[in-house]
């Protein structure tokens, strides 16, 4: 039985507070009920993405952002009803509530099924010279660096088998055999594991066109030095939903002016605001690419997955952005890499 008082909350509460009840129960979901306990809808991940990208405040109540129209079923109903009705409407979780409309269990597709086994390719770039990490990474790919007693890419590679993604190529390149010596066929992660050899730098997008076989399917492509714990299958129903062509994951960045910023209309001050903070949304270096997309890329040259993303752009190709609220690190520096090793506990 799941505890359901975890994910209970009112239409008052923030955004941000609601991100920790999401989280906390590790369902994707929220129940949004009223001072009676009385079903009012539902907050999932979607949603508060979807309020994130509308501009709306972490400290704004989820009121207007909530699905008020949640599909529910009543106690009795059999698994093969609320299988139904998942498939019919395309949802992973029903409430079930009783004749009061208070919520007495939570039904998890998941929690009915084993693991889905996606074909969706996954492409890791994993090789880069680590330059800004030396002397750490003299004799050892950045992205086999340890991190809470394993390499980074190991980490990642269990992330996607764990969600059902085991078809992986690595790009390669810097020090591959360390990288193709401890991953084999991937047959000990539970996974299919090609390389790819770049014998020069290709860029996060020119190296797709190294592959020996082309995607059928919407695929990944991630950085080898990223730690993160999103749900990857849940980009992938985002860009499904939104017939994305291509989806850059992105990150929240504020930036605090160290001084009292002036407006000013020539000699005359305006306002004076002290220390302000700006926020922007970053590219986190997570991609899910639609397979005809690798068509705009210039063959044997270096391209960056900005480039790509311009050129879909230009060519008036559906790109969409997945804000990450999730633990993400880019371990660039020496500094990040401490980092991750503190955080470690708190990433799992």
């Amino acid at each position: 039985m799941i505890d359901i008082e975890k994910i209970k909350i009112l239409p008052t509460l923030t955004i941000e507070k609601s991100m920790i009840a999401i989280n906390s129960g590790a369902l994707k979901i929220a129940l949004v009920v009223n001072h009676d306990d009385k079903l009012l809808g539902t907050l999932s991940d979607g949603d508060v993405r979807r309020g994130l990208l509308d501009k709306k405040d972490l400290n704004s109540p989820i009121e207007d952002i909530y699905s008020k129209n949640s599909i529910i079923a009543k106690p009795g109903s059999s698994k093969e009803e609320l299988l139904n009705l998942c498939s019919k409407n395309r949802i992973t979780q029903v409430p079930i509530v009783d004749d009061s409309n208070k919520v007495v269990d939570l039904f998890i597709l998941e929690d009915s099924l084993s693991i889905k086994q996606h074909n969706n390719h996954v492409i890791l770039m994993v090789g880069g010279l680590g330059t800004r990490l030396r002397p750490l990474t003299k004799n050892i790919p950045k992205p086999m660096l340890n991190v809470g007693g394993q390499p980074i890419l190991d980490t990642i590679v269990k992330g996607f088998v764990d969600k059902g993604f085991a078809n992986i190529t690595m790009c390669v390149g810097y020090k591959s055999n360390i990288i193709q010596d401890y991953f084999k066929d991937g047959s000990d992660f539970n996974a299919n594991i090609d390389y790819v050899l770049e014998d020069k730098r290709m860029g996060t997008a020119g190296a797709l066109t190294l592959l020996n076989k082309k995607p059928s399917e919407p695929f990944f492509v991630m950085n080898g030095d990223l730690l993160t714990n999103v749900d990857y299958s849940n980009i992938l129903d985002f860009h499904k939903s939104i017939n994305s062509k291509a989806t850059m994951c992105v990150r929240e960045y504020d930036i605090e002016v160290p001084y009292g910023v002036v407006k000013m209309n020539n000699e005359n001050i305006i306002s004076i605001e002290e220390k302000p903070i700006h926020s922007f949304f970053v590219n986190a270096g997570i991609y899910l690419i639609d397979p005809e997309c690798i068509d705009l890329i210039p063959k044997n040259e270096f391209y960056d997955m900005t480039s790509l993303f311009e050129a879909m752009l230009a060519n008036n190709k559906k790109t969409t952005s997945f804000p990450l609220k999730e633990y993400w690190l880019d371990i660039g520096r020496i500094g990040d890499y401490e980092k991750a090793n503190r955080e470690f506990v708190k990433f799992l």
